[in-house]
């Protein structure tokens, strides 16, 4: 198995500053909106993205998070079952922008359960999707991100994981790993 950086630390702070401006640039002073990371790995960005947002607004941003695991459509076809996670969502989601955020896209399906899971809690004014890494192919579900930190071309044999000092590694990184 290989594996290949295609982001480090520099890159990936210049990155998340760029996804605040831009989301900045689209929701103002965030009053009505909020982000959500989906558990269990969007929840490192979005933290990353709350702190860079109020540096900049000087103000509170909402920030939840969001179990997916039981509206996933493979939940039941596993060998092992998921391990479930803990929705936290400590706003009324009703009539607010909300900006989902996840480590990868891929195939979209962890997109629809998540939009599947929210609507449980409130329905929202509008809904966007960021990534830090979006998978331009092998896309399941005809759905895209609307702030993207890169965009990179990868096969199905291909893995993009993203480390965070958060989980105990020594310094942030995406990697692109190989299986064959």
């Amino acid at each position: 198995m290989q594996k290949r950086l295609i982001m480090g630390g520099s890159l990936l702070d210049v990155t998340l500053r760029r996804l605040a401006q831009e989301l900045i640039e689209n929701h103002g002073d965030f009053s009505d909106s909020a982000l959500i990371g989906l558990q269990p790995r969007g929840t490192f960005l979005a933290q990353r993205l709350k702190a860079k947002l109020e540096e900049e607004l000087g103000k509170e941003v909402g920030l939840g998070f969001l179990d997916i695991t039981f509206y996933r459509d493979d939940f039941r076809r596993r060998e092992r079952p998921l391990a479930a996670n803990q929705t936290d969502i400590p706003f009324l989601l009703e009539g607010k922008k909300v900006v989902l955020v996840d480590d990868v896209l891929f195939t979209g399906r962890s997109v629809r359960a998540a939009l599947d899971a929210m609507m449980a809690f409130g329905r929202p004014g509008k809904v966007e999707l960021l990534t830090l890494a979006n998978r331009r192919y092998g896309r399941d579900l005809p759905i895209e991100a609307h702030y993207t930190g890169k965009s990179f071309d990868t096969v199905r044999s291909q893995r993009i994981e993203v480390e965070w000092t958060e989980q105990g590694h020594d310094e942030d990184r995406v990697w692109l790993t190989d299986s064959e």
